[in-house]
């Protein structure tokens, strides 16, 4: 079914902000969900009426932190646009102008039923660039967009250290890279109160930062980093968004009491860096547990794009509840990406994005019958 307008009946609907609906009732109109709720819910006339009864309907799931169409999957050095490793601070470059849109991750997001994510810059440098928000189908990255920038990307610990230390060069050590984020930052509130300046397009992106128009997006596994984040945040006054957050779980006091959200993961891989050794699954229960406002993530192509449900599983196979669980990779990467008032839950307004799923969608057995994007039909 692919019509503008239609009515799926009978299925368990889950809206994320609300309450599952058995045998419930989801409506379509133009592109968006005009009306959701049980099987009383009127049906206008002439609008198409499908029975997907035994069906579960969930909203397009989200992953806020990928490398989607940047880093391509089975294309090597060549498809891999993701780092501009040539200066420590690029935070001009934006991974809008790296996504191929017709590499076979997005084909495969569709299979795992994420309709939407978030491409990043990698973590080579201490300021990578400008983050994108896009759904998962189009012609050209362009159509796709939801918002852009989404954020700036920024990384602490061992990649930016270990890349420009090999070069002979600053940040060599964890105070270089906390001193190179410092300095971008005092020259971007210089540029901001100066005069009428030349354009810069580094300072630009930053004063953007400073002005929280987007947030600042902090790769960092280890407390100590996380800690320097918190520091360099609190110093400069902007929004911050922890990515990874392996050890979040030992300050997830300090983080919830901030406000500052978590991109938990990724969850399905070794522990190949000395500041990854204490990922667990069971973090993800911790840091929900204390308040903190938590996303899951794969990181793709560190964890095919696909999987991202089964990470979701292994969260609360690990202690985390399912609520919560589903919270994570709908509503919540929704809100962190600044997307929520289209994506994230069922409700009446917002973008026709969802899946049907053949059960619960937290069961293994489960899987994605049809994925639709603004009511068409998309896989």
């Amino acid at each position: 079914m692919s019509e503008a307008n239609f009515a799926l009946r009978g299925a368990t609907i889950v809206p994320i902000t609300s309450a599952p609906i058995e045998h419930g009732v989801i409506l379509v109109e133009n592109g968006r969900i005009s009306a959701v709720g049980g099987a009383d819910l009127p049906v206008p006339e002439g609008v198409s009426v499908e029975d997907a009864t035994g069906k579960w309907i969930v909203p397009g799931l989200i992953d806020a932190h990928t490398h989607l169409g940047v880093h391509e999957v089975a294309e090597g050095w060549a498809g891999n646009d993701t780092n501009e490793m040539t200066d420590p601070n690029t935070a001009y470059v934006r991974a809008l102008d790296g996504i191929n849109p017709a590499e076979p991750g997005f084909a495969e997001a569709l299979e795992g039923g994420v309709l939407a994510v978030n491409v990043n810059p990698g973590s080579g440098n201490v300021i990578g660039g400008e983050t994108v928000a896009i759904k998962t189908v189009g012609r050209y990255v362009d159509e796709m967009v939801l918002r852009s920038p989404s954020g700036v990307k920024s990384a602490l610990g061992e990649n930016p250290k270990r890349v420009y230390g090999e070069q002979k060069k600053t940040p060599s050590t964890r105070l270089g890279t906390a001193g190179v984020l410092r300095k971008a930052f005092v020259e971007a509130e210089n540029y901001r109160g100066a005069d009428g300046p030349d354009r810069d397009l580094t300072l630009e992106v930053l004063v953007k930062v400073l002005d929280r128009e987007i947030p600042w997006r902090q790769h960092c596994h280890r407390a100590d980093d996380i800690a320097t984040a918190l520091r360099v945040a609190e110093e400069f006054g902007y929004d911050l968004v922890l990515d990874h957050g392996t050890e979040a779980h030992l300050l997830a006091d300090v983080i919830a009491e901030r406000g500052i959200p978590v991109i938990f993961g990724p969850l399905l891989c070794s522990r190949s860096k000395v500041e990854t050794v204490n990922r667990w699954p069971e973090n993800a229960a911790k840091l929900a547990a204390a308040g903190v406002d938590l996303a899951i993530t794969t990181d793709h192509p560190v964890v095919p794009i696909e999987h991202l449900i089964i990470q979701v599983m292994l969260a609360v196979k690990a202690g985390l509840d399912r609520d919560t669980a589903l919270r994570s990779v709908t509503i919540n990467p929704a809100k962190i990406m600044g997307v929520d008032d289209r994506l994230g839950s069922l409700e009446a307004g917002k973008d026709a994005d969802f899946c049907i799923w053949s059960g619960d969608p937290l069961d293994i057995y489960s899987k994605v019958e049809r994925a639709y994007i603004d009511g068409k039909q998309v896989a």
